[in-house]
């Protein structure tokens, strides 16, 4: 499974807004251990990466709700994001693994569907018939088993304060010139422009390896290239790193010592002046700053490549050893609804927009532009790890914090990324 290219359109009808459900790192606020299931309770147990302060307290609100419906009583365990992926092979191979988590559609989550780790919701999806045919392929395993339920959405962008832009005398760039343009400007401030936050959030690069390379390359390239089916040493991925290298001077320095929330906070307080992020973002940011944020298109590089766009989808899978299936399959039922969906848009930051297509999203001028954004673009891919796995995550991080540190070594770096992602793809 490759991503959101297939029936672009037919994934987006009836969605209505575009928006952010998190994947959001923050601090770790466990409540029993990693590997606890539901066998000693009775209960059934979520666990969540939704970390970030507006998020997990929307996932409080929204297990209080299912709570008090009668059914199956569910225990939420909030972690760390990135405790959660190193660990979450480890949950799911436990002897007494949670019975439910939140995590991402696609690829990812058929890869752990091929470990035969995954339950079969299959007859969740029997209810879902408004679900757009692209969602359903998404949650659907190599061997056709519906093993993921979709929640929500969002996309990728150049965010920025419209006071700060304004300030210093800049417009949104389209093209990748008048971005570097934009980037001597604000320099010429004494403000770094490009923000960006790789202490313990690695991945955050990886948003500007995928957006480079369908910039340059094409979606179908880059979906090619995560699948095991092409080469990160190929030339083609060369011209993306000397790309990018055009733009390194213009990044914060500090910004490889601290995760993205700080980054945000960075962005906010004027500190830098773009941040290339999810809308998940938002988690991270006070209520009071949102109306004064915008963000425009990762620039156009070669007109020739159709335009495509990241929007990634999140969700919930369960573990194959849930010690009461039929009352997880209850409970991702109810989250598939729209009302559960929009419980958690009302209490989080309000950039989540449900996956439902009878669901209720924030009728913003932000959310509405990132609806007209994915629209119009050509293809969707989903994000490094989405079009891969988390097991090929890490070779990313490791390449791309190198190159950030060392971009005149863009041929050994290459060269050891294929072997590391090679040990993935043969494992």
């Amino acid at each position: 499974m490759t991503g959101l290219a297939a029936d672009r359109r037919t994934f987006l009808k009836g969605l209505g807004l575009l928006g952010a459900a998190a994947l959001v790192p923050g601090c770790a606020t466990s409540t029993s251990s990693p590997g606890s299931g539901s066998a000693a309770t009775g209960e059934l147990s979520l666990q969540s990466n939704l970390s970030s302060e507006q998020a997990k307290a929307a996932m409080e609100k929204l297990v209080a709700a299912y709570n008090k419906t009668g059914a199956s009583q569910v225990k939420l365990n909030t972690v760390a994001s990135e405790i959660f992926r190193t660990q979450l092979p480890t949950y799911l191979t436990s002897a007494n693994p949670p019975d439910v988590y939140t995590w991402y559609a696609g690829s990812v989550a058929d890869s752990y569907a091929k470990k035969d780790l995954l339950l079969d919701v299959t007859s969740v999806w029997d209810g879902l018939g408004n679900y757009p045919k692209s969602m359903q392929t998404l949650s659907t395993s190599s061997n056709g088993q519906k093993i993921f339920v979709p929640t929500s959405y969002y996309w990728w962008g150049m965010f920025y304060r419209k006071s700060n832009f304004a300030k210093w005398g800049v417009t949104p760039p389209k093209t990748w010139d008048e971005f570097l343009q934009v980037c001597k400007t604000i320099q010429g401030k004494g403000v770094p422009p490009i923000g960006i936050g790789l202490g313990d959030t690695p991945w955050v690069a990886s948003a500007w390896f995928d957006y480079l390379n369908i910039r340059i390359n094409g979606a179908p390239f880059h979906r090619e290239l995560l699948a095991g089916q092409g080469r990160f040493d190929d030339p083609k991925v060369k011209a993306v790193f000397t790309k990018w290298r055009e733009a390194l001077p213009y990044f914060d320095p500090k910004g490889k010592s601290f995760p993205f929330q700080e980054a945000t906070s960075a962005l906010l307080a004027g500190k830098t002046g773009m941040f290339l992020i999810g809308t998940f973002f938002a988690d991270s940011a006070p209520k009071d700053a949102l109306d004064d944020i915008d963000f425009f298109q990762f620039p156009i590089i070669d007109p020739a490549v159709p335009v495509a766009e990241e929007a990634p989808t999140d969700g919930y899978f369960a573990s194959k050893k849930a010690k009461d299936p039929d009352g997880v399959k209850k409970f991702m039922t109810w989250l598939a609804t729209a009302e559960a969906q929009e419980i958690y848009v009302q209490n989080s930051s309000g950039t989540a927009i449900p996956a439902n297509p009878d669901g209720k999203a924030a009728d913003t001028p932000l959310v509405k532009k990132g609806k007209a954004m994915i629209e119009s673009a050509a293809e969707l891919t989903q994000f490094f790890n989405r079009d891969s796995s988390d097991a090929l995550q890490p070779t990313a991080d490791a390449a791309l914090t190198k190159f950030l540190d060392k971009p005149d070594q863009i041929d050994k770096i290459l060269k050891d990324w294929q072997a590391a992602a090679q040990k993935v793809f043969t494992a």
